[in-house]
């Protein structure tokens, strides 16, 4: 039984705090997970691991997660107990991390990343629900991409601490044991934010008809079907980092200080396109498709200046998935159904993003020139959902 919680609700002040102290939380959080994202394409190859294998454990541990989101927001929407599951779900997360040290094959890691995905998976339609209620009071753009800005700061911060420890000791084991440090104060934070805004979680249960897709709008559904052709398209890091250690393209220590770059980028196009987003709506991911359209051509046909392009420009594209993304869900998608759609949504592009980079990983054993393709076109093809979306939404 979810214990009763105070009568307060988020007024300007409250939301944006709420929203600073969730993205310090997201700022270890990602420290963490990402600093092992960023290597963990070169150690499965260390493992063992093929092209095709990194490609579907990347796109198979987000599908798994994503999919995960359609039943965690249900259970979310349907008891109420929104910290609890928020909990929960950076307790799994945060496990997974360090324990990559121990993996004795790629099977063993495999599992581990799936497993960390799967801890996202079930706290991220809860903790999303809780920042669209402070989105409200703030501007959801805004509220999305401030949490997304901070949370990149982490992101970036993990892959240099990884590059570090391998520049140092060349031992990728050492270097998820260093990660078990921002995984604890993870876990601390999350609780003292839990503790200081317990209303955050204040939403109340649902029936279960607000789960059933065709109960949404026309725009939301073109948007879903934009989102899974953006998704479909988007090459993965691992993928990517798995190249540029095969290819010799950059060193492995530089891998991770890429993917730093990257989260750089992320936090300054979340930020940026969550402000636009807030006075422009759904037409600033036009500009963010892309971008993203580009980074194939660039990670896998090109040498070391291509390929801080690629992070750059990759990096920024995802800072623009994550905030802008979310926050037009909020938008299209009333209160009462938020926490189902946040399990909807990230489901239908996650099956995409699986699909595409296992296609892409096959790819990659034998044709660069059909892998570039394939994530160019799905990119652009996205445009033609996406427009219709935002023309529904207009109406």
């Amino acid at each position: 039984m979810q214990t009763p919680m105070p009568a307060q609700s988020f007024d300007r002040k409250t939301g944006l705090a709420f929203i600073v102290a969730f993205g310090i939380v997201s700022l270890w959080a990602d420290m963490a997970y990402e600093g092992m994202r960023a290597i963990s394409g070169p150690y499965l190859g260390l493992l063992g691991a093929s092209g095709a294998v990194v490609g579907i454990v990347a796109g198979g541990g987000e599908m798994a997660g994503y999919v995960l989101r359609l039943f965690t927001g249900r259970l979310a929407a349907q008891t109420g107990a929104y910290w609890t599951i928020t909990l929960i779900g950076y307790a799994v997360q945060m496990a997974a991390v360090p324990l990559l040290a121990f993996a004795g094959n790629w099977q063993v890691a495999a599992a581990l990343i799936v497993m960390e995905r799967a801890g996202k998976a079930i706290r991220n339609p809860a903790a999303h629900t809780m920042m669209a209620r402070a989105g409200e009071k703030i501007g959801q753009g805004w509220a999305f991409g401030l949490h997304e800005g901070l949370d990149q700061l982490g992101a970036m911060a993990g892959p240099l601490i990884t590059a570090f420890v391998l520049w140092r000791h060349n031992d990728y084991r050492e270097a998820f044991l260093w990660l078990s440090l921002p995984a604890a104060l993870t876990i601390m934070s999350v609780t003292i934010v839990c503790l200081r805004f317990r209303y955050a979680g204040a939403i109340g249960a649902h029936g279960t008809a607000h789960g059933v897709i065709a109960n949404y709008s026309r725009a939301f559904k073109l948007y879903l079907a934009a989102a899974a052709l953006i998704g479909f398209g988007f090459a993965d890091y691992p993928l990517i980092a798995f190249h540029f250690a095969k290819a010799g393209v950059v060193s492995d220590a530089a891998i991770p200080v890429l993917y730093a770059i990257a989260m750089a980028a992320a936090g300054a196009g979340s930020l940026i396109f969550g402000r636009w987003f807030d006075r422009a709506g759904l037409k600033v991911l036009i500009p963010g498709t892309l971008i993203g359209a580009v980074v194939a051509p660039l990670a896998f046909f090109g040498g070391p200046v291509m390929a801080l392009f690629a992070a750059l420009l990759w990096g920024t594209a995802l800072g623009i998935h994550d905030a802008v993304m979310s926050a037009a869900v909020a938008g299209l998608v009333p209160e009462p159904m938020r926490a189902r759609a946040y399990g909807v949504f990230p489901a239908v592009y996650g099956i995409s993003w699986f699909l595409g980079s296992a296609l892409m990983g096959w790819f990659y054993d034998f044709s660069l020139g059909a892998l570039v393709a394939l994530s160019v076109a799905a990119s652009l093809l996205a445009l033609v959902p996406l427009s219709l979306a935002i023309r529904a939404a207009k109406a």
